[in-house]
């Protein structure tokens, strides 16, 4: 039988999340299988992988066959490196504690690498927030002075028409008040 490790799609539309599993070559890709070893969840960032290592090891070495995409997980989870070193070991060419001693120093750098990553992706992503925290601060101050400008027109306006309405009134009030003394002026000599 020709086993293979490979994908098991779930989830929904735009949102899939896989299963990795081990199945005969023949079975349809959400069928049949035979072991579930782990799971891959691109949606995340950094993608989240649980794998059970020693399973995907055992399947490795007894001929099952991985697609690209496992191929790819397994590599970057550290199966492929220890069955490489393990191959090492049936060789002679240096026993199981330098193997071991070699996969640990290899999988420190690969965490340090994925924490070096992950640390410049928060940078690059608080820099991008700071920068739009900042043009939005220029425009929220762009807009308040462009609104106190407007303010200040208004207020400038409304004075200007208080103050014509009130000159009116007085221009209203001055010649009513001349023609008051005038006719009480004509009003007195009429009446003596």
């Amino acid at each position: 039988m020709a086993t293979k490790i490979r994908l098991q799609r779930h989830g929904r539309k735009d949102y899939a999340f896989y299963k990795v599993v081990v199945a005969d070559s023949r079975a349809p890709r959400d069928g049949k299988f035979i072991e579930r070893i782990g799971s891959y969840n691109p949606n995340t960032n950094p993608a989240t992988i649980d794998l059970k290592f020693d399973r995907a090891l055992y399947w490795l070495n007894v001929g099952a066959q991985p697609t690209d995409t496992v191929r790819s997980i397994l590599s970057r989870e550290g199966v492929l490196m220890m069955k490489h070193l393990q191959g090492g070991v049936k060789k002679g060419a240096f026993d199981e504690a330098e193997a071991q001693r070699r996969f640990d120093a290899w999988l420190k750098a690969k965490k340090d690498e994925l924490i070096k990553v992950k640390e410049g992706d928060q940078k690059k992503q608080g820099e991008k927030v700071a920068a739009l925290l900042k043009a939005e601060k220029e425009t929220n101050e762009a807009k308040a002075k462009l609104l106190s400008e407007k303010r200040a027109a208004i207020a400038k306006a409304k004075a200007e028409a208080e103050a014509a309405a009130k000159a009116e009134a007085e221009q209203a009030e001055a010649p009513a008040q001349e023609e008051a003394p005038a006719a009480e002026a004509e009003g007195t000599p009429a009446a003596e």
